[in-house]
C-alpha cells in the first residue's frame, strides 16, 4: 500500500476524497480508530498511544508515510512521535501546516524568520484537546508575528456528525461562533480546526458572515500533499489497491461512511 489517511472516526474521510480528486492514480489507506472515537476528550498520553497504535497499523499495511487528518492526533502526538517514534524510513505528516501556510501566503519550506501577515485577529475552531495543546498557535509563531488567535473548544460537534444528528451540530456550531465572538467580535479569519468540520463549513460561514475568509482544510491538505509526493515519489510506495480499515464495527461504519461521502464505502476490521 501507499499512503495513509488517520482519523479518529470519519472526519478524516472528508481530506480523503479530497486527495483522492488531487491525486486519483495513488492508493490510499483509510484508518478510523471508530471504537475510541472521539478523541478531543482524552488526555496528551492516551491520544498518543491511541495514534501511535494506529499508526503501526498502518506502516504494518505498507504505508511509508501517514497523514495524521486527525488534528486532535496531530496536535496532541505529533510532535513527539517525529522527535523519538517515526522509524527513519517513515514519515508521518500534520494537517496544522498547510492551513497555516494559507493563512499565511507561504510557501511549504519557507524557513525565513517569522513576519507581519495580513491576518491579525483569527478564530480557531477546534476539539477541546486541539484547544488545550496550542499546538495551532506554536505553528503559527514560526511563520508569522502580531496574530491574535482566539481559540473556541467546540465540545460536541464531532459526536452529533458521528452519530449523523446535523440539526443538533449546526446548532452546536452557531452556540460556539457566538461563544466565540463573544471574545473576539470582529475575526478576519476562521480556521476550522477539525476534519469533521468542513461538512459544517456553510454554518460556519453563515454565523461568522461574509465578511469572515474561512479556512477548511480538505482541499489545503490536498494540494500541500501533492506537492511533498512530488518531491519524494519514493513515499508513493509500490501498493495499487485502498483499503479501509476501523477498529469499530465495519458494517455499521461502513454504513455511515457511505452516507459521509455519498459513495460506497467498504471497511474491514483492523
Amino acid at each position: 500500500m501507499a499512503v495513509g489517511i488517520f482519523d479518529s472516526g470519519l472526519g478524516g474521510l472528508t481530506v480523503l476524497d479530497a486527495v483522492q480528486k488531487r491525486l486519483p492514480d495513488v492508493p490510499f489507506v483509510y484508518f478510523g480508530d471508530n471504537a475510541h472515537a472521539p478523541y478531543g476528550v482524552r488526555d496528551a498520553d492516551d491520544i498518543y498511544e491511541l495514534t501511535t497504535t494506529a499508526v503501526t497499523r498502518m506502516f504494518d499495511a505498507g504505508c511509508d508515510l501517514v497523514v495524521l487528518a486527525c488534528n486532535t492526533a496531530a496536535a496532541a502526538a505529533l510532535r513527539r512521535m517525529q522527535e523519538s517514534w517515526v522509524p527513519k524510513d517513515k514519515r508521518v505528516l500534520g494537517v496544522f501546516v498547510p492551513l497555516i501556510e494559507a493563512l499565511t501566503e507561504r510557501q511549504w519550506g519557507d524557513n525565513s524568520p517569522p513576519r507581519q501577515v495580513a491576518v491579525n485577529n483569527v478564530a480557531l475552531f477546534a476539539t477541546p484537546a486541539t484547544v488545550a495543546s496550542r499546538a495551532f498557535q506554536r505553528e503559527l509563531a514560526f511563520r508569522a508575528i502580531g496574530v491574535d488567535v482566539e481559540a473556541q473548544a467546540c465540545g460536541g460537534v464531532v459526536d452529533a456528525i458521528e452519530e449523523g444528528d446535523m440539526i443538533l451540530a449546526e446548532a452546536l456550531v452557531r452556540s460556539h461562533v457566538d461563544a466565540l465572538k463573544r471574545k473576539m467580535p470582529h475575526p478576519e479569519a476562521a480556521i476550522l480546526g477539525c476534519t469533521h468540520y468542513p461538512l459544517m463549513e456553510a454554518v460556519f460561514q453563515d454565523a461568522l458572515g461574509p465578511q469572515v475568509t474561512v479556512y477548511s482544510q480538505a482541499n489545503l491538505v490536498a494540494d500541500s500533499l501533492a506537492d511533498y509526493l512530488s518531491r519524494r515519489p519514493e513515499f508513493i510506495g509500490s501498493g495499487r489497491e485502498s483499503l479501509f480499515l476501523t477498529t469499530g464495527t465495519p458494517a455499521k461504519v461502513s454504513n455511515s461512511a457511505t452516507q459521509f461521502l455519498r459513495r460506497k464505502i467498504s471497511f474491514t476490521a483492523a
